[in-house]
């Protein structure tokens, strides 16, 4: 690989490089600590839709973890900001939970389902049959589809459930329109991440733990990338991809010293 740029500016996945169900992995606290320290730009990223940066703040908060509000972006912040730009004070039909609904209230957008200009579908632990109808009803009807992101299943305590990709192609099927999908592995996510702390893509490094999204967003927005194996990804796993990571490493506790 050629020589890079100093990594100046961080990114990480939450699920599976800083946290495993609910429980900090060994490392993140010492890693959050030193980034924190050294003043450097950073982002804690998240596909899940369901909860505010605040509300995940907190949750990281009970388990030890200190991340600032303004140092976490989530697929609902990025679907705001992609329809924010396409089309500023839009309307939406929307099927989430508050992370969604507050990200688009905060854009200006109003949530109806009276010909809204888009239907957006996010993560949610209820999804409802009536709900996807009227979503089927208002896409055929002419409302863009967006999906905050592509994961098929979500992680559980009890063991995968049905996520936002799984129910995106249930609708697909039904109307025969294919979602936009802004989460990872979208490297706008990545891109609006970066810009929001003011952080190159040159200078900046994505920690993840799965190979399909987390090195592949970050490898296509041109950052460096480091693979994580206490999360999907298992190492015999790694050389089925067509692309690899720039460095494979055991755990988050691993980079401390890179910062």
């Amino acid at each position: 690989m050629a020589d890079r740029k100093p990594i100046e500016s961080w990114l990480t996945d939450m699920d599976g490089v800083l946290i495993h169900e609910g429980v900090p992995i060994p490392g993140a606290d010492a890693f959050l600590k030193k980034l924190r320290e050294s003043g450097r730009p950073f982002l804690v990223l998240t596909n899940n839709s369901i909860y505010t940066p605040r509300d995940l703040h907190a949750r990281l908060r009970r388990m030890g973890l200190d991340v600032p509000i303004d140092n976490i972006w989530t697929s609902a912040l990025a679907t705001a900001q992609f329809l924010g730009d396409q089309r500023p004070g839009g309307t939406a039909y929307v099927i989430g939970e508050a992370g969604l609904t507050t990200a688009l209230h905060d854009i200006g957008y109003i949530l109806t389902d009276h010909e809204p200009d888009y239907v957006v579908l996010g993560e949610t632990r209820t999804y409802s049959f009536e709900a996807m109808t009227k979503a089927v009803r208002l896409i055929n009807d002419g409302a863009r589809f967006i999906c905050t992101n592509p994961d098929e299943t979500g992680p559980s305590t009890e063991g995968p459930l049905p996520a936002t990709g799984a129910v995106a192609a249930l609708i697909t099927k039904a109307t025969g329109k294919q979602p936009y999908f802004a989460g990872k592995p979208n490297p706008l996510m990545m891109r609006t991440g970066l810009n929001a702390i003011g952080a190159h893509s040159e200078t900046s490094a994505m920690i993840g733990d799965r190979m399909d999204t987390d090195v592949l967003a970050g490898m296509e927005a041109g950052m460096q990338t480091f693979l994580v194996l206490t999360g999907l990804t298992r190492p015999e796993q790694v050389e089925n991809f067509p692309y690899r990571p720039s460095k494979v490493v055991d755990s988050i506790a691993d980079l401390v010293d890179r910062i």
